[in-house]
Order: structure tokens, then C-alpha cells, then sequence
């Protein structure tokens, strides 16, 4: 007899329960509609959001790329004490001037003169660039130097399609069996690795 009169109060009184739980859910949600909006005092007028960020928002966006470039380029030429670390800013802006990846001025130039420490004296040629049998090419800077291997890489080899290391390999020093391309291509997976 107990139980039959437990499990009558258990489904008489589950069923209100529940009922209960929806109708206070239903007033809160009410409640919040007409809250919504009406903090202190503040209007209800609708709000525009703009999807799409204002054009300086994309700029500072690229600024920052850029910083973050020069950076790493600093950061990975100072682990090597490189003459070339004060020129950081130089070679990214260089190599964005003439759509060049900005690793690969420094990979050429761990590959041909670790980073200039076996460059020719006086000659600011880290790059190996005109080096062959007794001719030396020589550049009067860094800054000078920069410039005209940049221009050469873009200009004789990118627009001929000698993008990756391993096609301008090809042009830049036709005797070597590969192992130039691999190292450069190395050295600026370190630089990248950096970001």
C-alpha cells in the first residue's frame, strides 16, 4: 500500500515539476527580452557592425608582418654575429621591393660566405656574386650590394621563372650537383622556423 501510494505522488507530482521548470524558464525569458537593452537608461537603437576592417586597420596589420620579419631576420643574422645584422631592415625592404622571399638573400649568403665572415676583403660581396677563377666582384657597401643582387635575382632570374633555390641553382652556379640548393633552402627554413 505504501508504495502504491509513493508512486502515485511520484507521477502526480513529477509531471507539475516540470511543468513548473518550463513556465519559470518561459517568465525568464520574457524577463530578459524586455531587460535587453534598457541598462540604465540607454536606448535601444540598433547597432551597425562593420564586417570588414578599415583599410588603416590592414596597413598596421603589414607593418607589423614587416617588424616581425625584420626581427627574426636580426635575431637569426646576430646568433651568427653577422656583418649583415645591421642591415636586417635593408634586405627586407629590398627583397619586398623586387618580390623576392626575404630569406633568400641571407641563405645565399651562409652558403657562399657564411654570412660574410669568408667574403673577400673589401669587397662586400657575401653572395659569391661574379666570384669565379681570379675575378672578385666588388661593391662599394652592403647597402650597395643589397640593392644590385636583389635587382640581378628578380630581374635574370625570378622573371625567367628561377624562383626556388634549386632552379636558380641552375643559373647562379651551374657546376655544383645540388647540395647548394639544399643548404640554402635549409637556411631559410631556419629563418622561417624563427616566425
Amino acid at each position: 500500500m505504501r508504495r502504491l501510494f509513493l508512486l502515485g505522488v511520484y507521477f502526480t507530482m513529477t509531471p507539475l515539476f516540470i511543468f513548473s521548470l518550463i513556465f519559470y524558464q518561459l517568465f525568464l525569458l520574457h524577463q530578459h527580452s524586455n531587460v535587453s537593452g534598457k541598462v540604465l537608461g540607454a536606448s535601444t537603437q540598433k547597432v551597425d557592425y562593420q564586417a570588414i576592417p578599415e583599410r588603416s586597420s590592414t596597413t598596421e596589420i603589414m607593418f607589423t608582418a614587416s617588424e616581425a620579419r625584420v626581427d627574426v631576420l636580426k635575431q637569426f643574422l646576430a646568433r651568427y654575429e653577422s656583418p649583415l645584422q645591421d642591415y636586417s631592415e635593408y634586405i627586407v625592404e629590398v627583397s619586398d621591393k623586387y618580390n623576392l622571399d626575404y630569406r633568400l638573400l641571407p641563405a645565399i649568403a651562409m652558403q657562399e660566405s657564411t654570412l660574410c665572415k669568408k667574403a673577400p676583403a673589401g669587397s662586400y660581396n657575401c653572395w659569391g656574386f661574379g666570384i669565379y677563377g681570379g675575378k672578385v666582384t666588388r661593391f662599394e657597401s652592403f647597402d650597395q650590394a643589397i640593392e644590385a643582387i636583389a635587382r640581378t635575382l628578380s630581374q635574370n632570374y625570378h622573371a625567367q621563372g628561377l624562383i626556388e633555390p634549386v632552379d636558380i641553382m641552375s643559373r647562379y652556379t651551374p657546376s655544383n650537383t645540388g647540395e647548394w640548393a639544399e643548404n640554402v633552402s635549409y637556411v631559410m627554413d631556419r629563418i622561417s622556423a624563427s616566425l
